[in-house]
């Protein structure tokens, strides 16, 4: 290794959330985010130590014992990372301006790891008058790392409001969360699609906290195709979506549906995925708006579950339909009902091929995070 590394390992740390109380991996899928993150810099050639640092919250590392079971590393203090650390990459936590400062004159760097379509979510905070999501503090960051689903409408906005440059960064994911997940829970049903069901109980799993990801359109294509083909859905279980039940213009929606109004429907809470599959799910409907990578697609190939899904970025795994289009929703459900049992052999391999190719430790991965790694302190120097 040439240039300002030859012959040096870095201590790298990624920023995670930390409250005190209750938390989990499944809240969201940042902080799974930050499990993968250092399982790659782990095998990273450049890193000789990684560490997860509490920031953000009012918790400290202690508070995150449970929280943070699964996690292959310690996790410190920003105190201690400001003089511990090369490298500070913020990711669940968002860094302090004078921390960055202080940090960048000892001689760290700072990359800023965004896995969310920031621009969707300060918009809509901005002129909903909702909490306050990114900040735009001025801080210096080195470069901003995000992902293939926000090249066109996130990395633009990064660019100019960072002012900082932006590079697209391999999505990463593991069944390790997942399983150890299952096991700590003591579940003894396989997280795997049973074929032979004379009708499928259908799940939505959208958030419903932002327009990037909502039940609308599938609870749409999900009474198109109960609409054609009546004995297609035995339920549909529309999930993070009990906090809508109260407001008239949701209630009047949901009612105009076919699939409602015949007793098939029921609004739920929000569950981890493994406490509802397979035992009450057979199938998942799927639907983005500029949010094409999502850990519930792989979960739902991990299992061989149909996902029904209208991602671009998830090669030829599961049953796509494009865009906003509810009526093609519809016959790609109906399609997945009629082919998922004899195809499941096909449909497997192709998931498995796919999911491979976003594991942590695969080398592509590796090397894509040390390269831009490298570019951060060459440039710096």
């Amino acid at each position: 290794m040439n240039g300002p590394l030859a012959g040096r390992k870095l201590k790298v740390g990624v920023s995670i959330f930390i409250r005190k109380g209750e938390q989990s991996l499944w809240e969201n899928g940042i902080f799974q985010n930050c499990i993968f993150l250092v399982l790659l810099l782990m095998r990273a050639p450049i890193v000789e130590d990684v560490v997860l640092v509490a920031g953000g919250g009012d918790g400290q590392p202690q508070d995150a014992s449970t929280f943070l079971v699964d996690s292959p590393v310690p996790i410190i203090d920003m105190a201690t990372a400001s003089q511990r650390l090369d490298l500070m990459i913020e990711m669940s936590a968002q860094l302090d301006k004078q921390w960055m400062i202080d940090f960048r004159a000892r001689g760290g760097r700072v990359a800023s790891m965004r896995v969310g379509n920031d621009y969707v979510i300060d918009v809509e905070r901005m002129v909903f008058d909702k909490p306050h999501g990114l900040l735009i503090t001025g801080a210096p960051y080195d470069e901003v790392w995000t992902l293939p689903e926000y090249e066109d409408i996130c990395a633009p906005y990064f660019a100019a409001a960072f002012r900082a440059p932006v590079r697209l960064m391999p999505h990463l994911w593991s069944p390790l969360v997942l399983e150890r997940a299952r096991e700590r829970t003591n579940v003894t049903v396989p997280f795997e699609y049973v074929p032979g069901r004379p009708k499928w109980r259908v799940a939505i799993f959208e958030p419903n906290i932002c327009m990037v990801k909502t039940s609308f359109t599938p609870m749409l294509a999900c009474d198109v195709a109960h609409r054609a083909q009546p004995r297609l859905i035995e339920h549909l279980w529309v999930y993070n979506s009990f906090h809508l039940k109260d407001k008239p213009a949701f209630i009047g929606f949901a009612q105009s549906l076919d699939v409602v109004r015949h007793g098939l429907a029921s609004f739920e809470g929000r569950f981890p995925v493994f406490q509802v599959m397979p035992q009450s799910v057979d199938a998942v409907f799927a639907h983005h708006w500029e949010n094409s990578q999502n850990y519930l697609y792989y979960e739902a190939l991990h299992g061989g579950f149909p996902l029904v899904h209208n991602s671009h970025l998830i090669g030829d795994c599961g049953y796509r339909y494009h865009g906003f289009d509810c009526e093609e929703g519809g016959q790609a459900l109906r399609r997945a009902f009629a082919e998922h049992d004899a195809n499941l052999p096909a449909y497997r391999a192709v998931a498995r091929q796919f999911l491979a190719r976003l594991d942590p430790e695969h080398a592509d991965n590796v090397r894509a995070y040390t390269e831009a790694i490298e570019a951060i302190f060459e440039r710096t120097s």
